[in-house]
């Protein structure tokens, strides 16, 4: 058996085939032509998102009820009064590696790349993770690792098996419409690896960014770009944008429309 210690040495003997170290000149025209690429992909992510906002709806029609530090609520209770809803399902439960001082591996990444949350509650989102850990356990695992910020609740019935993450990760997108909740979209596996992002997290809701610019079916709410940003703990329910942001933030945006208009 081959040890670390000889596989370490083995593969720093290994020579790697470097790119070629080019003029300034050269770097910058190489950058311009993989750009051309970038932005196609940037178009087509932007196209893929607006077709997302078009999916069907399904209706959630049973009666989840999830354990939380204040004891039982209902799935209407996750959205925290908004009307989207991400879910993330993470392993962290009796049998899970790591257990009972560590959540999953992978799904610990994904918590550590969480954003901070006050950004997606401006765009009327809510984002929540859950497992079937007691809640005990979930309030020591935050407070280790730094997840206070993100509401973590415990799953008590069916939720994971009826919505494909029983055995696997996922997050779930809903969305409520009165007392009526719907799911709108679920990605799992790879799809989970871009999640943690404001952006990446409303690009796979059904009203996504909410800003002018985007292909969205008539009536969805949208606002001026980048108008609605703001320092996390600033945010006021329907504030108006601040004057200086607007003013800074539309100076900003004409001198890319300009950047962009050259190139």
């Amino acid at each position: 058996m081959t040890s670390s210690a000889e596989n370490a040495s083995t593969s720093a003997k290994t020579e790697m085939h470097k790119p070629p170290v080019v003029s300034p000149e050269a770097w910058e025209t190489a950058r311009e032509q993989l750009l051309v690429k970038e932005k196609a992909h940037s178009r087509a992510r932007d196209a893929l998102a607006a077709e997302r906002r078009r999916m069907p709806w399904m209706a959630v029609t049973k009666d989840y009820v999830f354990e939380g530090p204040s004891g039982k609520v209902s799935m209407r209770d996750l959205f925290d009064g908004r009307r989207q809803l991400i879910v993330y399902r993470a392993f962290f439960e009796p049998g899970v590696f790591g257990w009972p001082d560590h959540a999953c591996r992978g799904c610990s990444m994904v918590a550590d790349q969480v954003a901070h949350v006050a950004h997606l509650n401006a765009r009327d989102t809510t984002l929540v993770f859950v497992s079937r850990a007691p809640q005990s356990d979930i309030a020591r695992l935050k407070s280790r690792m730094g997840w206070e910020m993100i509401p973590w609740l415990t799953i008590t019935d069916g939720f994971d098996a009826d919505f494909g993450v029983d055995e696997w990760h996922g997050t779930n997108v809903f969305y409520r419409d009165g007392d009526q909740i719907f799911r709108t979209y679920f990605i799992n596996s790879r799809g989970d690896e871009q999640m943690g992002g404001t952006w990446n997290y409303l690009d796979i809701t059904p009203l996504g960014r909410q800003e002018v610019w985007e292909d969205s079916p008539e009536g969805y709410p949208q606002t001026p770009t980048y108008k609605w940003w703001n320092w996390h703990d600033s945010y006021v329910p329907d504030a108006a944008p601040d004057k200086k942001w607007v003013e800074v933030s539309d100076a900003g945006e004409a001198a890319f429309r300009n950047q962009e208009a050259k190139q």
